[in-house]
């Protein structure tokens, strides 16, 4: 679908969705969520969904957690196009182009129109509201976001004779002070790596598109169908990627995200670059002391952002889409963003949030959780384009075989770069 064709679908919502619902019968909602970090975010989902229900007897809602990102996507979107669409779900936020190509979303601005509605969405934190925007309409609305920061072990800080309120800021200096956090046994081999920063997969890229930032480059334009792969931002990035197990800050042949927090609280690293919702894990598990910083940058302070916002599905009746909308005001609201964050360790997406007596309460007593927060001026949005799942596949794959198969940086940023500008040929 060319570009100039989903714009009219845009319109055309526009023109579907333009009154507000009144007269609500009862509706029997089904929300889809994801869990991408180690946190209790089913329980919480829960606890909240169950509130909301309690609070309108007149409807029903079942909360299908449906795995990660990438799976809750899929299931959504094969279950849209069998016909039976899930009434809400918590999906990518760059997912927004897929789902408006698929034509399977309604827009939030076409649904939300009174002036309350319209002060509601315009309460969320700006740099979350990148991803919500398609041909003019709102199509999303930020609930479940992060940024990766940095996590380090300060009492391994202290035994490695550095100052524990001082993390590293740049590049330089993280393979200054990972050198002298590596810890060996009497056989020379490693019991405790200077860090571990994930660059497998769609979790490496992820974290890539931020030190391409840092390097006053982007992966992606706010266009969705340009990608800048193969610039020296990236080739400097990867080089300083490839350094870490080059110097042997951490560990050779790739590290995946999934082990990571884990490695973390073992003391397996001590230090490492993961979500901000892996807050709650390591708050819950650490037995050190341990605090967070903005990741470390090239030229400067650079992070991808990341996560998950509100969608309503367009195939559900207009009493379904009314209800949908109640309940994604109820969960985004400033005491339920600020409960979500508590719980996870997500960036609560809203200034009013931030406002509330116990996210202040909370921040009092775990000022880790504020550098989240105060890095977002320094953060842009992760991979985001048209064909995204395939367009990030081939990115993440360069990536893989540059770090983990030696295979020459140069070229395969050219390959991946030629391979995605034919995919994306169609859109320009």
């Amino acid at each position: 679908m060319k570009l100039n064709r989903l714009l009219g679908t845009a319109a055309l919502a526009a023109g579907l969705y333009g009154t507000t619902v009144s007269g609500v019968q009862a509706a029997d909602l089904e929300f889809y969520f994801p869990v991408g970090v180690n946190a209790p975010a089913v329980e919480t989902i829960q606890e909240m969904v169950d509130a909301w229900d309690e609070a309108h007897p007149e409807h029903t809602v079942k909360a299908v957690y449906a795995g990660n990102y990438e799976e809750t996507t899929t299931k959504a979107l094969t279950a849209a196009q069998a016909g039976n669409a899930p009434d809400v779900a918590v999906l990518l936020a760059i997912d927004i182009f897929t789902l408006v190509e698929e034509d399977v979303v309604a827009p939030f601005s076409q649904m939300a129109t009174s002036e309350e509605d319209k002060a509601w969405m315009d309460s969320f934190i700006k740099g979350f509201t990148v991803d919500t925007v398609f041909g003019g309409e709102t199509y999303s609305i930020p609930f479940q976001r992060s940024t990766p920061i940095f996590y380090y072990n300060k009492d391994a800080f202290r035994e490695a004779g550095l100052d524990p309120e001082k993390a590293p800021e740049s590049w330089a200096e993280m393979i200054e002070i990972g050198k002298k956090l590596v810890k060996k046994d009497d056989a020379g081999n490693v019991v405790q790596w200077g860090t571990r920063v994930p660059n497998l997969g769609l979790a490496g890229l992820w974290l890539l598109g931020g030190m391409v930032y840092s390097m006053d480059g982007t992966l992606t334009t706010d266009s969705g169908t340009e990608v800048q792969f193969n610039t020296d931002a990236t080739l400097s990035a990867i080089s300083f990627l490839k350094s870490l197990a080059e110097e042997g800050i951490m560990q050779p042949g790739g590290v995946t995200w999934g082990d990571t927090p884990k490695a973390f609280i073992e003391g397996n690293t001590a230090s490492m670059w993961t979500s901000s919702g892996n807050l709650a894990f390591v708050n819950d598990n650490a037995e050190f002391e341990w605090g967070t910083a903005f990741l470390p940058g090239g030229n400067h302070p650079g992070a991808s952002l990341g996560g998950g916002n509100f969608y309503i599905f367009k195939d559900t009746s207009d009493d379904e889409k009314a209800a949908a909308l109640d309940l994604v005001k109820f969960m985004t609201s400033p005491e339920n963003a600020a409960k979500w964050a508590i719980s996870t360790g997500y960036v609560a997406t809203s200034e009013a949030a931030w406002e509330t007596a116990a996210i202040k309460d909370y921040t009092a007593q775990l000022p880790q959780a504020l550098v989240a927060r105060d890095q977002l001026p320094y953060a842009y949005r992760e991979v985001a384009t048209f064909q995204r799942k395939r367009v990030a596949q081939i990115m993440a794959d360069a990536l893989e075989a540059i770090i983990a198969e030696g295979a020459d940086p140069k070229a395969s940023l050219a390959n991946a770069q030629s391979e995605v500008d034919k995919i994306l040929a169609d859109y320009n």
